[in-house]
């Protein structure tokens, strides 16, 4: 069953969100909250440890029901029904999209090509566990007898992003290994990691689904001709473990069969985190708290597959998103998380949603005619405040934005963590109320307010909270995606660069400069000489 192929401006809600819009465009928040006295008991979620107050935001309860009126005319509930169920919504790829059962507790199979694949991923986690005990315990050794006291993970995108942002976020749950991560192709890097290893206690862990990754294979093959300096050839099977399909590849760089850990084509990379690509998650935090950050998921799994879309958090962001998107022409969103843990988050964000959501193709093989996707940036606050704030504040440019808090700090210092939340809150307060023109008051102190916010407030910061927050934008960039009527789940935009790199690195190797356009010879020229 194929995802419905619906134009979401030609639908009747969008008709008359035009209107309404028309409306809406002057209204002013201060005067929204002064003709309501419940305006915040109507504009808020609660779920579980998670409070989401969008009350501070450019709309009505008119607002709020055209846009949900929107997402029932696209067939947002069937969509949802597809992609929990392993419908094919990969469509251009002839794919399911099921990051979702790999933290999935449901009994009840779920099936791909006829297949249950939840005894399969019941297994790769139990693996995952018994290899994360055997190395943070000590009984795994190295080639000359030694625990393993470092582990460096080598992936690109999303083997990269998701650990990399996930080991940061649970740093206060950590054990004694160090994890550290090689992504860029820049020869830089890797050397850099490797000054930080020593050979005999560092464990590998190669992230590759096809294992033909440029960047990730040529800093794999790297630091095996760096270990084999004064480890043999045999020694690689204990140093070495790989996340991939390819078998026989993996083989052939010297890993042992037992320390391959699977992949499945039906799991997107920038979403692979909960699969064995998070395999240096659970040797950073241990088991336990890996399958804590999956139980976290699955619950906000659930809030999300069975809650009316009035009280759906991933829903209710999603649609402002095409509220400030689509209608008032506001381009990027900024997410500002206050906590320094989740100082990764953004970047890891930026992959899922504008790698998924930065089309202009719809599902019906026609260009939009309408914005899709949104920029996302940001960065933690109360460093964030110090930086780009005035933009927000007093900029030319609309830019709503998400505020991520946590309600209690992890080692407890309440002088930090009341500094910390009152800016949280001031912050949200001045972008609403800003401060106006008054006599005597200078110009350039005048804040015009009225910018629109989320306050997301959680209770702590745990593997749980953390994997239920990863999964809530998840679903909110899938919402997006089935109202703009795209493939959120191909990546497309992405081959047409690496094919060109090949072509270059040839004519780089030989010496000898292809065809090319005016700009790209000359400047390869330049290079070579």
């Amino acid at each position: 069953m194929a995802l419905p192929t619906i134009n979401p401006t030609q639908t009747a809600a969008w008709q008359k969100l035009q209107a309404h819009f028309a409306q809406m465009k002057t209204a002013q928040m201060q005067d929204l909250f002064a003709t309501d006295a419940h305006r915040t008991e109507k504009f808020h979620i609660e779920w579980q440890d998670f409070l989401l107050d969008y009350s501070k935001n450019i709309v009505s309860e008119e607002t709020l029901a055209l846009l949900q009126e929107l997402a029932s005319e696209v067939d947002l509930k069937s969509a949802i029904e597809q992609y929990f169920g392993g419908g094919l919504i990969n469509q251009t790829e002839n794919r399911a999209v099921l990051h979702t059962a790999l933290r999935s507790k449901q009994t009840e199979p779920i099936l791909v090509d006829g297949k249950d694949i939840l005894p399969e991923i019941a297994a790769v986690n139990q693996k995952i566990a018994a290899f994360s005990e055997s190395i943070i315990s000590g009984t795994h050794k190295g080639y000359t007898g030694k625990a393993i006291t470092d582990v460096v993970n080598i992936g690109i995108g999303g083997s990269d992003l998701g650990p990399a942002m996930m080991v940061e976020a649970l740093k206060y749950y950590k054990n004694q290994l160090n994890v550290h991560f090689v992504s860029n192709i820049d020869g830089d890097h890797v050397q850099e990691i490797l000054k930080l290893v020593d050979p005999e206690t560092t464990l590998f862990v190669i992230v590759s689904k096809t294992f033909t990754t440029q960047e990730t294979l040529t800093n794999a093959q790297t630091i095996r001709a760096w270990f084999l300096k004064t480890a043999s050839q045999q020694d690689v099977a204990k140093h070495f473990v790989a996340v991939s399909t390819n078998l026989e590849k993996v083989q052939a760089f010297g890993i042992a069969p037992e320390n391959i850990f699977p992949m499945w084509d039906w799991v997107g990379g920038r979403f692979s985190l909960w699969s064995a690509v998070g395999l240096s998650i659970s040797l950073a935090v241990g088991p336990a708290h890996f399958e804590n950050l999956l139980k976290g998921a699955y619950d906000m799994d659930t809030h999300f597959k069975t809650t009316p879309f009035e009280q759906n958090m991933p829903v209710v962001l999603a649609l402002l998103s095409i509220w400030y998107n689509n209608f008032y022409g506001a381009e990027t969103e900024a997410i500002i998380p206050y906590n320094q843990y989740l100082q990764k988050l953004v970047p890891y964000l930026q992959q899922g949603i504008m790698e998924s959501n930065g089309k202009h193709i719809g599902r019906d093989g026609k260009p939009v005619n309408y914005q899709t996707g949104t920029i996302v940036w940001g960065e933690p606050g109360t460093n964030s405040q110090h930086a780009f704030f005035q933009l927000i504040h007093q900029g030319t440019k609309l830019i709503p934005t998400d505020f991520i808090g946590f309600k209690h700090s992890l080692y407890g210092n309440q002088e930090h963590q009341d500094k910390l939340m009152s800016n949280f809150f001031a912050q949200t307060e001045a972008l609403l109320m800003g401060r106006p023109a008054a006599p005597g008051l200078s110009p350039f102190k005048v804040f015009t307010g009225n910018k629109p916010t989320n306050t997301l407030l959680i209770e702590k910061l745990t593997p749980a909270s953390v994997g239920a927050l990863i999964a809530l934008y998840e679903h909110k960039l899938f919402v997006q995606g089935i109202i703009w009527n795209i493939f959120s789940y191909d990546q497309w935009g992405v081959e047409l660069g690496k094919q060109l790199a090949n072509t270059i690195l040839e004519d780089i190797e030989t010496k000898k400069v292809a065809a090319h356009d005016a700009s790209t010879t000359f400047l390869l020229n330049k290079y070579l000489g």
